[in-house]
């Protein structure tokens, strides 16, 4: 079985050629009374809804230029700021905001160069319908426009951003798909930013997670990448900053470019109204409100990380990792097809369900399926990963796997119940996707 240090290894000898950009990728030194003084050269970094760090590794993983000067994590309605915690253990105190981000003022946010964020997604999430979900107007969605604020208001707003969501923002809400994005898209607009955006999963370029995600960069049309993006198409098919980090093959489905017009509440109200389909397609570029927009196919002909690639041998496993026998039958169940009859307990309104089977364990032949926050406890669930071991017994993963599913350093949520660590991956990103994206921002920057 390949070792995980061997894993790391060959993926960071896959960063170092997506640009021909001669460095060391390197696993930062994560000591917490250490700060390192600025110069001249560095990319000064804010990270927004920075949970237990993704972007700050493989941006530091990347290129020793990034330096994260100020940081904010702040998970509400919980007393247990457990991400917030771990966060200043790996990168200690310094610049750290542990705070309602809608309660700071941007007067209290330094200068950088860069703002990057996973800005909250759980109205948009798999996890609910789009018939269900608020959209931007949700709960969470809202926090859309405290980057905003942060970009409008700021003295010194940063030049570029680097932004991270579910793949769902493209076509979200159900009765105006798309309106989200295009809110996102002409509000940067408005502020002096272009921007471009890639739904990527992981597991297509390599990496042992299947998990498609949005990523989107944003550049003020002042710097000197906007001068290069003139071309919207050769941008989006082979020179921007996406396609450089993730190749696409030479099969370019119908383009479609359109104006985003009106004005923030027009387009909130009116938007692709009763429109089925998004006009977003899974990559494209938005200049000065005109949008360019095509579906790729991504093109990976290399290494490819395996979910039995990552797994610790059975014999480091904790036994309450491991399903007793006579709990696997409930096990099967979960993760069974099943058409049967229900009953609501508190109408008692009966009704047909059903759903379709899953893998039972799952193939370590693969990349892995999607961390989700459910995934911790011991509980049966269709959507908590189970593998076979060598032995013939089965468990769950442990939390040092669902962290290299994600390419965060072995043990980077240490300190946190097993449970909790298991909800901090699922709400985390591929670290290896924003290492990649680094790698080519670092030689144009």
């Amino acid at each position: 079985m390949k070792t995980y240090e061997t894993y790391q290894s060959e993926h960071h000898k896959v960063c170092e050629a997506v640009a021909n950009y001669s460095r060391t990728c390197i696993i930062p030194d994560m000591f917490p009374d250490e700060t390192i003084a600025a110069s001249q050269d560095d990319i000064r970094v804010i990270e927004l809804f920075a949970g237990v760090g993704g972007f700050r590794i493989g941006l530091e993983r990347a290129s020793e230029r990034f330096k994260t000067v100020w940081n904010n994590q702040w998970e509400p309605s919980t007393k247990r700021q457990d991400a917030s915690v771990i966060y200043c253990r790996n990168f200690g105190a310094s610049g750290h905001c542990n705070q309602d981000i809608a309660t700071v003022s941007v007067d209290d946010i330094p200068d950088a160069d860069m703002l990057v964020g996973g800005f909250p997604c759980q109205d948009y999430s798999v996890a609910t319908t789009l018939k269900h979900s608020g959209g931007i107007e949700g709960k969470k969605g809202v926090l859309w426009w405290e980057i905003h604020r942060i970009l409008r208001d700021h003295k010194c707003p940063p030049k570029y951003l680097l932004l991270e969501n579910v793949d769902r923002l493209l076509g979200s809400p159900a009765k105006q798909r798309g309106r989200d994005f295009a809110l996102i898209l002409a509000s940067l607009s408005d502020l002096g930013y272009n921007a471009e955006w890639r739904v990527i999963n992981a597991a297509e370029y390599g990496m042992p997670q299947r998990r498609r995600r949005t990523y989107i960069f944003a550049f003020s049309n002042r710097t000197k990448i906007a001068s290069k993006a003139a071309d919207p198409w050769r941008w989006i098919e082979s020179e921007g900053i996406m396609a450089a980090s993730f190749p696409v093959k030479d099969e370019y489905a119908k383009r479609n470019d359109f104006a985003i017009e009106g004005s923030l509440p027009e387009i909130s109200e009116n938007f692709n109204a009763g429109k089925t389909t998004s006009p977003f397609a899974n990559s494209g570029i938005m200049t000065g409100r005109h949008v360019y927009t095509e579906a790729l196919t991504p093109d990976h002909a290399g290494l490819s990380i395996l979910l039995r690639d990552i797994l610790v041998h059975e014999a480091e496993v904790q036994e309450d990792f491991f399903i007793p026998d006579q709990e696997v039958g409930k096990w099967r169940y979960a993760k069974g097809g099943k058409k049967e009859k229900r009953i609501n307990k508190a109408t008692g309104f009966e009704y047909n369900y059903s759903e379709g089977a899953m893998s039972f364990p799952d193939s370590t032949d693969k990349p892995s399926r999607t961390i989700i926050t459910g995934e911790g406890g011991s509980s049966p669930s269709r959507f908590k990963h189970v593998v076979k071991t060598e032995s013939g017994r089965y468990r769950r993963l442990v939390p040092i796997e669902l962290e290299r599913l994600n390419m965060f350093p072995d043990n980077h949520t240490e300190g946190a119940s097993d449970s909790r660590r298991a909800f901090l991956m699922g709400n985390a990103l591929v670290t290896g996707i924003v290492e990649r994206i680094g790698v080519r921002l670092a030689n144009l920057i």
